[in-house]
């Protein structure tokens, strides 16, 4: 009974470490980094992009079509590529959070679904929601004993 308690208690101390321990944890330094974007088709490619905290970000958009744009929520930055040209903006990603990107440039009959995400800062959701999800079992191991079979 008594090694069974201090399990529960070890997984809970476990589960609440884990959850917490993203945010202690450092992030990585800024970098200079560039992203290759082709716009196409009502599409961007790549869709989503996962940058740290003050990093150095060039977008370079690339219309594979016909003339796209790129508006950053957030950020309120914009620009244009013409068909076969490349268009360059840089900006430090000093934002923490999750932006949109989209087409700012009416590209045909889907142009309101061509959307992309930013996200700045690292991912610590899967370790926090497991972090939480084996704390939570800790604390409900701990609240319902399993009673001894009679």
């Amino acid at each position: 009974m008594k090694s069974a308690m201090i399990f529960r208690l070890l997984m809970l101390a476990g589960g609440l470490a884990l959850a917490l321990l993203p945010s202690f944890a450092q992030a990585a330094p800024p970098v200079e980094r560039v992203f290759r974007i082709e716009a196409s088709s009502f599409a961007y490619k790549p869709g989503q992009i996962q940058l740290n905290l003050g990093d150095r970000v060039t977008l370079e958009l690339v219309s594979m079509d016909v003339v796209h744009g790129l508006y950053l929520d957030g950020y309120d930055l914009s620009l244009t590529a013409d068909p076969g040209q490349t268009a360059r903006l840089t900006f430090v990603a000093d934002r923490a959070g999750s932006f949109r990107f989209r087409c700012n440039v009416t590209c045909g009959a889907m142009h309101p679904f061509m959307i992309g995400k930013l996200t700045v800062g690292p991912n610590h959701s899967f370790t926090l929601a497991a972090g939480l999800t084996i704390s939570a079992i800790a604390i409900f191991l701990l609240i319902h004993p399993r009673r001894a079979s009679q």
